[in-house]
């Protein structure tokens, strides 16, 4: 493996996960040396660890916009977004699910499961960009639809949704909707207090917290069943709540936002991002996907359709591979989806590439982290590798 991969201004793959960040590991040392103890216990070590968790509850509530009350811990996103949708649909009665054509596999796998206890799931399409068409989103909003769950930051193409708009027409509709923010939380300020929405899900990897937490925010006179029982989380949510993570994340959040604030609201990494933006595209062979930069694409998201010499769609994964080699950590396809070698990327086949282009998908994600010379080594080494006799998997299967 080359040495550059160890370098972290090598490191392009922020939409599957960052590296721990110093605030972070700094309130988990102290939790951890201080608030070990299980915080359902009622000795002093007990308590110390509830008073951790819920201050921790505390400062993420508030960065959020939302009340300490609204909000539920859970182990990742994955366990979140199948509570927001499992979790209300029990309460419902059976019907359909509206989701979009560019759900990460997480919602899918809920929307399966749904289907199994006899619900129908209807997918909204999507245009070039992989944005939602909101005529057709409206039509499906008719009964029997009971619920909607829809990725308000695309992670593979970088698509920003207008919530607003999806909002207003699940409110006409007086349908509940629960929106996956693991992309955009961290990225830009959110208040739930302000978004007409139910059910919003992110996690704390994501920003430069610990792997293992995520949160759901949920409005108060929105019925949900947990799936896991047991009486922690006010009873949505069972198991010993992980105080240490929680604080990590609180950190991370915390820090994410003085960021946005101290660049009056906007992400101080979409600079970098469209500095980087511009030698990429006068590379031979590479083709934007997703939306062009502005209020509708992720701040730190790039992504790419790539071609060799001939015209011919490069293999994404195979590209990624050697980038690797060479210093460079970049993603082809949802990091949850990435161990289906050679498969076409469903969000890209949504948006209405060939089989051949969904294959050719290659991403770039930036972090605060980035500095201008890493994108120079960045630009240098993808095109280095773009130019090699027979680039890699160009016409070979």
């Amino acid at each position: 493996m080359a040495e550059g991969l160890l370098q972290l201004g090598g490191y392009f793959d922020a939409c599957a996960t960052t590296p721990l960040g110093v605030a972070a590991l700094e309130a988990m040392e102290r939790a951890q040396r201080l608030a070990w103890a299980n915080p359902s216990s009622l000795h002093p070590a007990g308590l110390a660890a509830a008073e951790c968790l819920e201050r921790s509850r505390q400062r993420l509530a508030a960065l959020l916009g939302a009340g300490d009350d609204e909000l539920i811990f859970c182990s990742g996103a994955s366990e979140a977004i199948h509570l927001a949708i499992l979790g209300s649909a029990v309460a419902l009665p059976t019907g359909r699910l509206v989701i979009s054509a560019v759900e990460h596999p997480v919602t899918r796998a809920a929307a399966e499961q749904l289907q199994r206890l006899g619900w129908e799931v209807a997918e909204a399409p999507v245009d070039h960009h992989g944005l939602l068409q909101l005529e057709a989103l409206a039509d499906l909003l008719a009964p029997p639809t009971r619920l909607v769950s829809l990725i308000w930051g695309q992670s593979e193409v970088g698509a920003v949704q207008d919530l607003a708009a999806i909002a207003a027409l699940c409110h006409a509709a007086a349908v509940p909707l629960h929106v996956d923010a693991v992309q955009v939380v961290g990225h830009r300020r959110v208040d739930f207090a302000a978004l007409p929405v139910q059910l919003l899900t992110c996690t704390a990897h994501k920003l430069q917290g610990p792997r293992g937490i995520a949160l759901l925010l949920r409005r108060r006179d929105h019925i949900l069943r947990p799936l896991i029982g047991g009486s922690q989380e006010a009873g949505l949510r069972g198991g010993t709540e992980a105080v240490v993570l929680a604080a990590g994340f609180a950190a991370a959040l915390g820090e994410a936002c003085q960021r946005l604030d101290g660049a009056g609201g906007r992400d101080p990494i979409e600079p970098l991002r469209d500095r980087l933006l511009a030698p990429v595209l006068a590379l031979k062979g590479t083709q934007l996907s997703g939306p062009p930069p502005g209020p509708q694409r992720l701040p730190h998201h790039l992504s790419l359709v790539l071609h060799n010499h001939r015209g011919e769609p490069l293999p994404g994964r195979t590209l990624v591979r050697r980038l690797g080699q060479e210093g460079l950590a970049a993603s082809s396809g949802s990091a949850c989806s990435s161990g289906r070698s050679g498969a076409a990327s469903p969000v890209l086949l949504a948006m209405g590439y060939s089989p051949g282009q969904a294959e050719a998908g290659l991403r770039l994600s930036l972090g605060p982290w980035h500095r201008p010379a890493d994108l120079d080594r960045a630009v240098q080494t993808l095109e280095r590798v773009l130019q090699e006799p027979e680039a890699p998997g160009s016409s070979r299967r």
